[in-house]
């Protein structure tokens, strides 16, 4: 997982759509996706979809899966075939962690800044405004983070939906979500450099490089024993059991133990939502401790916590070994590069190609209505488009 800088207050960014920047800048655009993503060809499916909903004076929503940092270059390919750019609600720490120019380029391609930890009422509004005026779609990305997992699409925070439902509820125009799937396929063999990167991690464990062996075998010994230490760190001593079952286990440990010194009791809420709310009271309490240094520490340390959380939260555990594809191999190792080495983000060891694929259009107004509580629809609906895109991806991986 990625480190990134949280706060209560956070900067705003505001997007400055500019249709004319956006095609006078693509040749260079897609010399970037291929000089830092390595990514070769994107192929468009359903964008039909898009176009209808577009052309019919609809306000689009584009609730995409989010596998990589390639994303918003594979949907900007597919915003090119539809001639017609799309607005991104941007995590504001990609806005804190670029360059001056970088920023600038960000809101003339339609990026907005969005602070996911808390209430961003602006963010919120201003979602609602493009949904409910503007002629160009809006993606959002519901599930929060980069989790390396492509084929699996994790849990779907609610916001997006509860987005969809305010502007259908105040728009004058109906609103369409549209589910989207992104998929990476590998067209150049990278094994030699997963290879070379699972010796440099069973180095960093003062183990020896397991040349002969299987590379799944090597991630899973691995796994197993960067998992005993941590265990031995926070729970001192090892589970026992499965690999997922005791990820959970260690997640429910470290995770129940930060809510209780918070008095926070998570109700059946997802990891990410637990998560999100430990850490914003977290936040806040440093806020309050005004920097006295015994309290500053503690919370500090309570952020690390929850930030090994959030990394224990991207592993399956089975991912692997349900189908050991060259795809998952590699995600698992970037997910190990990121975590163990501490690369800000792995490198791309091959060339590879995406496809974009929109799924059929989920009428946001027509949906609440024919709920039995149109007061309490967005998990329902969220519940659909994460079905919807968990769908698409399904389909690819069979072909």
């Amino acid at each position: 997982m990625n480190r990134q800088p949280f706060r209560l207050k956070s900067p705003q960014w505001d997007a400055k759509l500019r249709p004319f920047w956006v095609r006078v800048t693509r040749a260079y655009r897609r010399r970037q996706q291929l000089r830092h993503q390595r990514l070769l060809d994107v192929e468009v499916r359903g964008i039909d979809h898009v176009r209808s909903a577009v052309h019919q004076g609809a306000g689009v929503l584009i609730t995409p899966n989010h596998p990589g940092h390639a994303d918003s270059y594979a949907l900007y390919e597919a915003a090119d075939r539809l001639e017609r750019p799309f607005y991104f609600m941007t995590a504001w720490q990609v806005f804190e962690m670029s360059s001056r120019l970088e920023r600038w380029m960000y809101q003339r391609y339609g990026c907005f800044s969005v602070e996911r930890e808390g209430t961003d009422l602006k963010a919120f509004k201003r979602a609602v405004q493009i949904l409910s005026d503007e002629a160009h779609p809006l993606v959002i990305f519901p599930e929060g983070d980069v989790y390396h997992v492509n084929d699996r699409v994790t849990p779907f925070r609610e916001g997006t939906a509860a987005i969809a439902l305010t502007a259908a509820r105040h728009s004058s125009r109906p609103i369409l979500a549209l589910p989207c799937a992104l998929k990476y396929r590998y067209v150049q063999d990278p094994t030699a450099e997963l290879e070379a990167v699972m010796s440099e991690l069973e180095e960093r464990i003062y183990w020896r490089p397991r040349w002969g062996q299987p590379l799944a075998e090597r991630i899973y010994k691995f796994a197993e024993a960067a998992l005993a230490l941590k265990e031995m760190e926070y729970m001192h001593t090892t589970q026992q059991g499965p690999l997922p079952q005791r990820i959970q286990g260690l997640i429910e440990h470290v995770l129940g133990g930060l809510e209780r010194t918070h008095g926070l009791n998570p109700r059946g809420q997802t990891v990410p939502e637990r998560v999100k709310n430990v850490r914003r009271a977290c936040l806040e309490k440093l806020e309050a401790a005004n920097g006295e240094p015994l309290v500053t520490g503690q919370v500090q340390d309570q952020l690390e916590d929850v930030f090994f959380v959030v990394q224990l939260f991207s592993y399956p555990g089975d991912y692997v070994s349900e189908q050991p594809t060259t795809e998952r191999l590699a995600e698992t190792i970037d997910k190990f590069e990121e975590d163990v080495l501490g690369h800000r983000t792995a490198r791309i060891r091959g060339a590879r190609r995406a496809v974009v694929e929109f799924g059929n259009p989920i009428d946001v107004g027509k949906f609440a209505e024919g709920a039995a509580q149109p007061r309490k629809v967005a998990g329902p609906l969220t519940d659909k488009l994460e079905a919807a895109v968990q769908g698409l991806l399904d389909g690819m991986n069979h072909e």
